[in-house]
């Protein structure tokens, strides 16, 4: 039984092509990749239509979709900065896909149900001053995607920005594990182990996917994850995306440490859960079939990832972190 509409997913993406004055782009070895018409389906939206209209018209289709949702009720959208070059410049010739804050600010504001989520690369030489700006503008988290913006969050350089972080109150949302989502990564930066500086400095971390894929220094990226919860009160994960077809049992194995139940909180990974690589029938193995019938039948895409999350095992009490951790009344 899905839960009342109280729920929020703080994992939540939107798309861009430059449409309407955004200044939202793709890269050109993106866009001929076959990834960039399989996201614009996920969203439901088309390039003509995006030209047409205009980029926001994402978040608009986000919006509504949410509101049909009766366990979801707000969504954090997150931006996507880009790779910095040595000069502290936003380095075009290398960065995939560019969601800009001031776009997704004015964007987020036009729907109730919709918050913003900011990104900085931290190398930008004005990183501190974006970052109070994005504060004032409602921010309620930043987001990082380490390995294919180049950062490194174990840089001692980063100090004084993980300072303000903790000072504004601004949770870190950070990639951990294998990215596979781009054309070129690198993913030792996504290595949990390196996220112990941003902790150090008291900044309240979120794992985003829970480091549930991939390797780095031999081990396991979840079993690199794990033992900093011990020793950090200010460390989360979030379980976006472990219901994918590449990550079968990565929800399950994560959801057997129950001492960190408190710290996980929902996340959809948002259009993915709109295609066929989240399907609750990859999961028939461990779920009746009658039961995943039920839930492929949901049509909201929310709806059904709630419910094959419950299916496998998140309580109630997780779908409630993050509500109880960003303090939003929904």
């Amino acid at each position: 039984m899905l839960p009342a509409p109280a729920i929020i997913d703080i994992h939540c993406h939107t798309a861009g092509i430059g449409a309407g004055g955004s200044g939202c782009f793709v890269s050109t070895a993106m866009r001929r990749n076959f990834r960039f018409n399989f996201f614009l389906k996920t969203f439901g939206v088309s390039k003509t239509e995006l030209e047409l209209h205009g980029d926001a018209l994402v978040l608009e289709r986000l919006s509504l979709r949410l509101e049909e949702s009766r366990s979801v009720s707000t969504a954090i959208i997150l931006a996507l900065d880009g790779v910095v070059d040595a000069h502290g410049e936003l380095d075009e010739a290398r960065t995939e896909i560019y969601i800009p804050n001031d776009f997704l600010f004015k964007g987020c504001n036009k729907y109730r149900n919709l918050l913003f989520g900011a990104s900085i690369n931290p190398y930008r030489r004005d990183a501190l001053e974006r970052l109070e700006q994005a504060a004032e503008e409602g921010a309620v988290l930043l987001k990082w995607l380490p390995s294919i913006q180049g950062i490194a969050p174990d840089d001692p350089q980063l100090t004084p920005f993980y300072r303000r972080l903790r000072e504004l109150s601004l949770p870190l949302l950070t990639h951990t594990g294998t990215e596979e989502s781009f054309t070129r990564t690198d993913n030792r930066l996504a290595d949990p182990q390196r996220l112990r500086p941003a902790l150090e400095e008291g900044v309240t971390v979120i794992a985003a996917h829970c480091a549930s894929n991939g390797r780095n220094a031999g081990q396991a990226n979840l079993e690199r994850l794990l033992p900093l919860f011990s020793e950090y009160p200010n460390l989360y994960a979030d379980i976006s995306s472990l219901t994918q077809l590449n990550r079968l049992g990565h929800l399950s194995r994560v959801l057997q440490h129950t001492e960190i139940h408190g710290r996980l909180l929902y996340g959809s990974d948002m259009p993915i859960i709109n295609s066929f690589v989240t399907s609750p029938w990859w999961h028939s193995y461990r779920i009746p079939v009658d039961a995943v019938r039920r839930m492929a039948a949901i049509a909201n895409p929310w709806d059904r990832d709630v419910a094959l999350k419950q299916a496998l095992g998140v309580t109630e009490g997780i779908l409630g972190n993050s509500r109880r951790m960003f303090g939003i009344k929904t």
